[in-house]
């Protein structure tokens, strides 16, 4: 099996939606919640949370949107993937300030499947680094019932203060998010390490502004991250998630919110 050994107690399908197919890895029982991976890919790091998601009773849905399922995050040819996941898809906005990647409809879709499927109050979903702001965009599906934004890494070019700013989410998603959070009393979590670069202040700042109240922050400092590749921490619930402490209790943060928010 190779690298999808680390998911071999995942059932795995392909799913068709629009323009796209992807292979999807399902496991556990309980509501849904789509763990959507970080770059270089569906590394086994993001398979652990996604056991730990399932062992609190839930199903996870695992898409495999680039990258080589089940490759560790530190293989040689991680920054080929990212390289080519970047400058070669069109499924992904790298650059926009206020829009989100065309891929979002594509994991709606999966959100409608994974509901029907699972039922419950509804499906969780959270976005990691590239993919970190996925999970809001996705709130006009009505499915989605709690969205976490873990690192959200897009647009690039934090060195443009309006791109560091910006959320990759249009002004449409944005309302509807804030709409469904008052209307259906729902909320949002985001993580980050103080200081990423791939996550300005700024973002959060913004986000902190749209959302009020309805936004969690949780933004851990540096010196409480496990050791990784990248000069400063960023993977907040992989790479960088300690045995213990701060970041671990932000882990638990999340899985309990997933139980809050779509259980039935």
């Amino acid at each position: 099996m190779g690298y999808e050994a680390v998911l071999s107690g995942y059932e795995k399908f392909d799913f068709e939606d629009g323009p796209w197919t992807r292979p999807v890895y399902r496991k556990g029982s309980g509501p849904a919640v789509i763990v959507i991976h970080e770059m270089p890919g569906l590394h086994p790091l993001v398979v652990r949370f996604a056991d730990r998601v399932a062992a609190a009773g839930m199903s996870v849905y695992l898409p495999r949107l680039f990258g080589v399922a089940g490759r560790p995050a530190d293989h040689p040819l991680g920054v080929a993937t990212m390289l080519a996941g970047i400058c070669i898809r069109r499924e992904f906005n790298v650059w926009a300030t206020d829009k989100a990647s065309p891929i979002v409809d594509w994991l709606r879709a999966l959100a409608r499947k994974a509901h029907a499927e699972c039922g419950g109050r509804g499906v969780g979903a959270v976005g990691m680094c590239f993919t970190g702001g996925f999970a809001l965009a996705m709130m006009t599906e009505p499915a989605v019932v709690a969205p976490v934004l873990s690192q959200p890494s897009l647009p690039l070019g934090s060195n443009n203060p309006k791109r560091a700013a910006g959320i990759s989410a249009s002004p449409i998603e944005v309302a509807c998010a804030k709409r469904r959070f008052a209307d259906e009393d729902l909320s949002m979590i985001g993580l980050r390490f103080y200081g990423d670069p791939f996550v300005p202040d700024a973002r959060f700042d913004t986000l902190k502004r749209e959302f009020g109240d309805k936004f969690e922050a949780i933004e851990l400092d540096p010196k409480d991250a496990a050791p990784g590749p990248l000069k400063h921490p960023h993977s907040v619930l992989t790479v960088n998630l300690a045995d213990d402490g701060p970041t671990k209790d932000a882990e638990r943060r999340v899985i309990q919110f997933f139980k809050e928010r779509t259980a039935a």
